[in-house]
């Protein structure tokens, strides 16, 4: 049901009263086509040009076609005095307004495909939960900000959700007064994050556990291998969701190459297939392509060791299982928290936040290799090899 508030006096209305600026045209296409598209569903409430101009006339015959609609009902207000507009801004921004989606506003790197269609599912997600359009930025290396900060005071918007680092990077050089959101980022240095919510690209460790002990419930020990300058913060929820588990977490720092191909032999050495169980996590470090990879490809199909990963191309080549992102999920995710700076006008909590709008992917080959039994491989949302 659609209530709709007229208010009425002695004089003109406000939309009628001469002299009443009109908004000023955008520069910006985008986010013309973005109020327009904001228009369209309200479309046959808003009266023509041609009521404009003789709107005192035929103000009745507006109330009686709003009326007409079933879903609708008119509460007539009356006031005294003329009413006075403060402010131009456009219908569409009033409707978007009482959305949230108005005062939304995303950034994005301007970076070809596939990446633009991931932030393209990611707006979609965001825009479903802000229940209408919002205004979104394609921003490069040498964007203006200053331009982008008079586009935003425009649009009045009061959050930014940045997606990727190139978008985290502008955000972070914004007015002071609008509230910031990050996502699409695996990782983020600590003085990155001390006044920001960063969403990571990286699943939860809590969601790698629990779904390596639904496929196979004797594992007791997990290994892992990490730089702590960029997993630091990932290790501290890990051991933390492995307690919770029941799970002993083994965990190897390596800041290069070397020391990490060191780990991997060592773990190696000592792991029981029957209880243990190898985490790659999404590290550039100690998860390396060319010499790290084909080590623990090899080393755990010939061992019957099992591997999980954090990364989603590692199944396509042998790894067990990985969880990855739910694009149009992680976007209503953003939207959540930019809509709660929204209602309370507080921040929230700062710092990196994993990624739990996930998918399974499992390489069937891997898990028949590990006597996996296949009952428990129920919700899996992409298979290897393709069948």
């Amino acid at each position: 049901m659609l209530a709709v508030s007229l208010l009425t006096t002695v004089a003109a209305p406000a939309w009628a009263i001469p002299g009443v600026p009109a908004p000023l045209p955008h520069n910006d296409i985008l986010l013309q086509e973005d109020r327009l598209t904001l228009t369209r569903p309200v479309a046959p409430l808003l009266p023509p040009p041609a009521l404009l101009e003789s709107a005192q006339e035929d103000y009745a015959e507006v109330i009686r076609a709003i009326e007409a609609f079933p879903d609708v009902v008119v509460f007539p207000i009356q006031v005294a005095g003329p009413i006075v507009a403060t402010t131009t801004r456009s219908l569409a921004n009033k409707i978007a307004q009482v959305s949230g989606a108005n005062a939304i506003t995303v950034i994005y790197p301007d970076i070809g495909e596939p990446y633009r269609s991931v932030f393209a599912q990611i707006i979609d997600g965001i825009e479903a939960k802000a229940k209408g359009r919002v205004a979104n930025f394609a921003v490069g290396p040498n964007v203006d900000v200053g331009e982008l900060n008079n586009s935003l005071r425009r649009n009045d918007t009061r959050v930014v959700i940045a997606l990727g680092r190139q978008g985290m990077k502008v955000a972070s050089a914004l007015d002071s007064n609008i509230g910031v959101v990050v996502g699409g980022v695996l990782t983020a240095q600590e003085n990155e994050t001390r006044n920001l919510q960063v969403n990571s690209l990286s699943p939860d460790p809590a969601l790698l556990f629990s779904r390596l002990k639904g496929m196979m419930p004797k594992v007791r020990r997990v290994f892992t291998v990490y730089d702590p300058r960029q997993n630091a913060w990932m290790m501290r929820l890990a051991k933390e969701a492995a307690r919770a588990q029941g799970l002993e977490l083994e965990a190897y720092e390596a800041q290069d190459l070397r020391s990490a191909m060191h780990a991997y032999q060592e773990i190696l050495a000592v792991a029981d297939s029957s209880q243990d169980a190898l985490w790659l996590p999404q590290d550039s470090t100690t998860v390396e392509d060319s010499s790290v990879m084909p080590l623990v490809l090899h080393e755990s199909w010939t061992r019957n060791l099992a591997v999980f990963s954090s990364s989603f191309g590692h199944v396509r080549r042998g790894i067990l299982f990985s969880l990855y992102p739910n694009n149009v999920e992680l976007g209503r995710h953003l939207a959540g928290s930019a809509l709660g700076f929204l209602s309370s006008g507080e921040k929230g909590m700062s710092g990196m936040v994993p990624l739990r709008e996930v998918l399974m992917a499992i390489n069937l080959r891997t898990a028949k290799h590990l006597g996996i039994n296949t009952s428990r491989l129920h919700g899996s949302d992409m298979v290897f090899p393709e069948q």
